[in-house]
């Protein structure tokens, strides 16, 4: 069991990873500045887009990684 929590421990590591940088930036240079938050079609359906499916992968592999991470360490006690 605990051979198998470390792996899919690993494998939760790297893909966090992998999720945050291929994430874009939250400020968008000067034109983002200057625009601010305008509700255009993309921000409305932001969590509908590739990035707010990536923003989700972020939050659901994030979570997965502290309860692993807790699990891991109640193991080893």
């Amino acid at each position: 069991m605990n051979t198998f929590l470390t792996i899919l421990y690993v494998i939760d590591c790297l893909a966090l990873i992998v999720i945050v940088l291929l994430q874009e930036g939250k400020s968008a240079g000067l034109s983002g500045s200057i625009s601010g938050a305008a509700e255009t079609y993309w921000g409305k359906n932001k969590g509908r887009s590739v990035e707010g499916k990536l923003e989700k992968a972020t939050v659901v592999l994030a979570v997965m990684f502290i309860v692993l991470s807790l699990i891991l360490s109640y193991i080893a006690k």
